[in-house]
C-alpha cells in the first residue's frame, strides 16, 4: 500500500477529525479512502448518467460497460 502526505487546510483537517470521532471511520486515514472510493463511485455513475444521456440523443456508443464497473470500488 501506498502512502501519501498531502497538505490540508484547518478546516478539511478539523472534518476529517469530527468524521473519525462521529464513527464515519476508524481513522483519519480510512476517512480519506473512504471519500476516495466514494468518489470514484461517483465519478462512475456520471459515466453511466451521461452514457444514458447520449443514447437518449440517438447517438451511438461505443464502450464497454464491464470495464466501467471494474473501474468502482
Amino acid at each position: 500500500m501506498a502512502t501519501l502526505s498531502i497538505p490540508l487546510t484547518h478546516n478539511l483537517e478539523e472534518f476529517i477529525d469530527m468524521l473519525v470521532k462521529r464513527g464515519f471511520a476508524p481513522n483519519k486515514a480510512e476517512v480519506v479512502r473512504k471519500a476516495l472510493r466514494l468518489l470514484a463511485e461517483e465519478e462512475a455513475i456520471t459515466a453511466v448518467l451521461r452514457a444514458e444521456q447520449e443514447v437518449r440523443r440517438g447517438r451511438i456508443l461505443k464502450g464497454d460497460l464491464r470495464k466501467l464497473a471494474r473501474k468502482m470500488p
